[in-house]
């Protein structure tokens, strides 16, 4: 069975870091793109940073301004997703997707196949 896994969130300070995980099983990540997503309060899920399966090629959402670095290590089957320089407007659920089409670049939610339950990610002092 295929699954994916977040973990790593919780309550940071504005200005603080966290590393995100997404640990996948079922699967091997030599076969997916893996994206990472986020949904703020009252807000619609959004993009934020894809890596390719070979985690030769990245891309980021312009609006992250290099606060945000996706790595992977496949043989460990997990993606992180490292964030510094947070902000309030970072607060939301993060989840991590996998995809298999030639479009996982693009970072948007229907590109994505399986997908993980999420993890909190809260910014405030």
């Amino acid at each position: 069975q295929l699954q994916l896994v977040e973990s790593g969130g919780g309550l940071v300070q504005p200005g603080g870091s966290l590393r995100l995980s997404c640990e996948v099983s079922g699967f091997s990540l030599d076969d997916y793109a893996i994206g990472w997503f986020r949904r703020a309060p009252g807000k619609e899920r959004e993009g934020l940073s894809s890596i390719s399966s070979s985690g030769g090629s990245t891309y980021y959402k312009e609006f992250l301004k290099g606060r945000f670095t996706i790595s992977r290590d496949n043989a460990q089957n997990t993606v992180y997703l490292q964030m510094n320089s947070l902000e309030p407007e970072d607060t939301g659920v993060y989840y991590c997707a996998a995809s298999s089409s030639i479009s996982w670049y693009q970072i948007v939610t229907n590109v994505y196949q399986y997908w993980g339950q999420g993890t909190q990610v809260t910014v405030s002092s």
